[in-house]
């Protein structure tokens, strides 16, 4: 080896170093600027390969992480953290056939590693449960909505329940702040009282479009919030800073309101009761993880089992496919959780027109509206999730013009700062999961709107403390493993 060539050697390692130790600091962005620096002097080491796809995987960049991990193999097929790191991006994307196959692959290399042994078994029981599910699931098109199989009226409350009580049909603002109170304490509502508030947010969700039209009047103002994930004392803390909804403080939450955070329940049954409360006043679109897939394996789905019990499961998943797929505010501002698409000339009439009542498709519009994110560069290129896409300020450019409006806000991504202004100042990222997942150390945002300017005012916040509950806490065993 010549005298260049080892001190690349060695610099590479020095950069490798530096990453660790951000890895170690949770700068996940950092540790991976400083991977690529190490690949750029020596990209034969496979080791930089698979820690930089670890750093995609806490970024949830999972597309990337296959494409590191499978780079390290590549350059040694007998590195089991390359399988290793490859099977949990696997496992993170819901790809868990995909995941067996490398975890296999690790304890053919590690045949006597205990803790490769336990997360075969684990990944193996989840692609059982997975197969079963989807045998007994065939023919659910045909099945009749859960909704309608419910009657809340016939479910007695116990006299010796002692939490908020709804009298009649009508859900008031008495019971909600009371409701609050209750989860704060971390107790639940009675299943009658849930069953009330989210049948009644699926009638109101059934008469909505695709795309919804809000009307902000002169002088009055509007706030979007991004992704909250289960964080509900943060949930909280937005309404201490920016007030409750009401009719005349109405509010955005752009999607992802369940998953990783373990108080998914108390969140979601806050907002859809406003939703009753106020339904001209808060609005929901669905976020990626407003999903069967996603609730699965992050979190929601278990919580929800052991907070209200099995038949909500299948209530949620249902409300959630008639939850709006985006909303414009003003005729100025449009605002969906991901991003925009794979083809040029997509008008507003199109996205109005998506039959959304689906489990959402792994390709196409409704696709893109969920999982796409914006990038530095012009164009379009391949998305860091291995879903959907990544778009560039020309396509920002030219949906907003074609479309005839003058800003793009979305959510998806958590930032630092808990917000971002990209592409020209034409599209802002908005996350309101401050300190997402107990580790990130993120600051939370949201956006206020005052008409008739409709100029974004960001508030950004910090997290604030939660009782002694951890993140995805509730999700599956084997998933918990690789966090």
């Amino acid at each position: 080896m010549d005298a260049t060539a080892n001190s690349d050697v060695q610099r590479a390692e020095e950069f490798k170093l530096k990453a660790n130790d951000a890895f170690k600091a949770n700068k996940f962005s950092q540790a991976i600027e400083l991977y690529s620096q190490a690949i750029e002097l020596n990209s034969s080491n496979a080791v930089y390969w698979a820690n930089r796809a670890f750093a995609h995987t806490k970024l949830e960049e999972y597309g990337s992480a296959v494409q590191d991990a499978t780079k390290a193999i590549e350059i040694d097929s007998r590195y089991s953290k390359g399988y290793y790191r490859r099977g949990a991006a696997y496992l993170a994307m819901g790809k868990f056939k995909e995941a067996l196959k490398d975890f296999q692959q690790v304890k053919k290399i590690c045949p006597n590693d205990p803790d490769a042994t336990r997360k075969l078994k684990e990944c193996e029981k989840a692609v059982q449960k997975i197969r079963f599910e989807e045998a007994i699931s065939a023919g659910d098109d045909e099945r009749r909505s859960v909704a309608d199989s419910i009657d809340y009226h016939i479910i007695e409350v116990e006299p010796h329940y002692a939490g908020p009580r709804i009298d009649g049909e009508e859900i008031t603002i008495e019971f909600v702040k009371a409701m609050l109170d209750e989860f704060k304490k971390q107790k639940c509502i009675h299943k009658r009282y849930a069953y009330q508030i989210v049948l009644k947010t699926l009638d109101l969700l059934r008469s909505m479009p695709s795309l919804v039209d809000v009307d902000v009047p002169n002088g009055g103002h509007f706030t979007v919030c991004g992704d909250v994930h289960g964080q509900y004392f943060d949930l909280l803390n937005i309404f201490d800073l920016n007030g409750l909804p009401s009719e005349e403080n109405p509010y955005l939450f752009n999607g992802d309101f369940v998953d990783r955070g373990s108080f998914s329940v108390e969140v979601i049954l806050t907002l859809f009761a406003f939703k009753c409360l106020y339904p001209k006043a808060m609005y929901l679109a669905r976020g990626n993880h407003e999903s069967k897939s996603m609730n699965k394996i992050y979190g929601f789905e278990g919580e929800v089992r052991s907070k209200l019990g099995e038949k909500f499961v299948e209530l949620f998943a249902e409300v959630f496919c008639w939850l709006p797929l985006a909303h414009v505010i003003n005729n100025k501002v449009f605002v969906v959780h991901g991003g925009l698409f794979s083809v040029d000339g997509v008008k507003l009439s199109d996205i109005r027109s998506i039959d959304r009542f689906c489990e959402p498709p792994e390709e196409g519009l409704m696709c893109e509206l969920l999982w796409s994110d914006p990038q530095p560069q012009l164009g379009r290129g391949p998305s860091k999730r291995g879903v959907a896409l990544s778009f560039g300020a020309d396509v920002t450019k030219k949906f907003l013009q074609e479309n005839n409006l003058d800003l793009i806000v979305r959510s998806h991504e958590v930032k630092d700062e808990g917000h971002e202004i990209e592409h020209d100042g034409k599209l802002i990222t908005v996350f309101s999961a401050p300190n997402y997942c107990d580790q990130m150390g993120n600051k939370g945002a949201f956006i206020r709107f005052t008409a008739p300017e409709m100029k974004p005012d960001i508030v950004t916040f910090s997290a604030v403390p939660h009782p002694d509950v951890k993140p995805m806490a509730y999700a599956n065993n084997f998933l918990r493993m690789f966090q």
